[in-house]
């Protein structure tokens, strides 16, 4: 097993290529004796990788916009490059709620092969739909039933609607790894339990087309590395959604 006990100097890599309109900075530095013991009390079962043991590495994420102010709601996953990128299905059962004419939560990010429960928390009727193509449906929520959990097993974005309430606006994100999290309203996220590898970091929200979003990052880790990345979106993202700003027929958000 690799010894963890030298400080590295920071290492800043800046991905800003013509016509992509945000910025990732990484810094990268080894962790301390208390820090690896820290995140090896997170694991349940021993990390091994062709019989040889490994500290879990750690992705800690900070988003901004252009001015320098935090960014919540956006979602950063991991994904392990080559042939033994390790991906292990890790089938798990999530909730899009209905509560106060929302979708709830607003964004909700799965792994592939998950299932979605699509309770009804309202006291009104709701009709959920999705014409995308990772996943249509159409779901009839009327007050007091329920309807069997619906599996994600297609990768990409699932954008819901109601067919009762034009305001309505949901996504689901299928990523195909289990590696994903998303900032809060301080704009700071993590990933946890990276095993050794390359990986590619993607970003991604709602507030910004696809053609603005930071461009992937190409990242090598190491057992025991934490890296700190910093994502800064230099175009004007556009404003949260709120009910009264209409559902499927706006173009973003």
């Amino acid at each position: 097993m690799r010894r963890i006990t030298d400080t590295l100097p920071a290492v800043a890599y800046h991905a800003h290529p013509t016509g992509i309109h945000g910025d990732i900075m990484v810094t990268m530095r080894r962790l301390s004796t208390a820090s690896i013991a820290a995140i090896a009390a997170m694991v349940a079962t021993p990390c091994v990788i062709a019989g040889e043991l490994w500290q879990p590495a750690r992705l800690t994420v900070e988003v901004t916009d252009r001015d320098g102010q935090p960014v919540g709601d956006v979602v950063i996953y991991a994904t392990k490059n080559g042939a033994d990128d390790d991906r292990q299905p890790h089938p798990a059962t999530a909730i899009m709620d209905q509560i106060g004419t929302a979708f709830v939560p607003h964004i909700l990010v799965i792994q592939v092969g998950s299932l979605v429960e699509f309770p009804n928390s309202d006291s009104i009727s709701h009709h959920v739909y999705s014409f995308s193509e990772a996943k249509s449906l159409e779901l009839p929520l009327y007050r007091g039933t329920t309807h069997p959990p619906l599996i994600f097993d297609v990768p990409g974005l699932v954008i819901l609607g109601c067919n009762i309430h034009d305001e309505m606006l949901g996504y689901i994100l299928v990523v195909d790894t289990p590696y994903f999290s998303q900032s809060n309203v301080n704009g700071q996220t993590e990933l946890v339990g990276l095993a050794p590898g390359d990986y590619s970091i993607q970003v991604w929200t709602p507030r910004l087309r696809e053609n603005s979003l930071p461009p992937e990052l190409q990242i090598s880790l190491i057992d025991a590395e934490e890296r700190q990345m910093r994502v800064r979106f230099t175009e004007k993202l556009s404003p949260p959604h709120t009910s009264d700003r209409g559902g499927l027929s706006r173009p973003v958000y």
